[in-house]
C-alpha cells in the first residue's frame, strides 16, 4: 500500500472513514459496556453518533486540539458537502461532519491513542452533561 498523503484527501473523503470509524469505536464502547438487549444498545449508539451528540462532543475536546487537529477539523466543517441535514440543525450538521474529518483523519495517520483519548474524553463528558439534567 502507498504511503498516504493526508492533506491531499478532501475532508469529505476523511469525514466518510471517520464516519464508520467513530460508529464502531461508540458501538465496541456500548459492548464492553456489558450484556444487554440489542435494541438499548442500538438506542445508546444512536444517541451518541447524532450530529448534535457529535457537536456536543467536539466542544468538550476542543481545547484539547493541536494546531494540526484543528485545522483538520475546520477543512472538515467548511467542505461544501451535496447532503442535507436529516434530524439536526446545520450548525450541528457542519460541526459533526468536521468532528468525522477529525477522526478519519486521526485513524488514516494511525495514530489511534490520540483518536481514543480525544473520543473517550468527549463521551465521558457528554454522558456526565446527561446524568445532570
Amino acid at each position: 500500500m502507498q504511503e498516504i498523503k493526508l492533506n491531499q484527501y478532501s475532508p469529505l473523503v476523511l469525514a466518510y472513514i471517520g464516519d464508520a470509524v467513530y460508529e464502531m469505536m461508540i458501538r465496541t464502547v456500548i459492548v464492553n459496556e456489558g450484556n444487554m438487549q440489542v435494541n438499548k444498545m442500538h438506542k445508546m449508539s444512536k444517541d451518541l453518533v447524532k450530529a448534535s451528540a457529535q457537536a456536543e462532543i467536539y466542544f468538550i475536546i476542543e481545547k484539547l486540539l493541536n494546531e494540526e487537529e484543528s485545522n483538520v477539523f475546520k477543512r472538515g466543517r467548511n467542505a461544501k458537502s451535496g447532503t442535507k441535514a436529516k434530524n439536526a440543525s446545520l450548525n450541528d450538521y457542519r460541526i459533526a461532519t468536521g468532528f468525522e474529518a477529525l477522526i478519519g483523519y486521526l485513524y488514516l495517520k494511525k495514530d489511534f491513542k490520540r483518536m481514543t483519548d480525544l473520543v473517550s474524553e468527549g463521551v465521558k463528558g457528554c454522558q456526565s452533561k446527561q446524568k445532570d439534567l
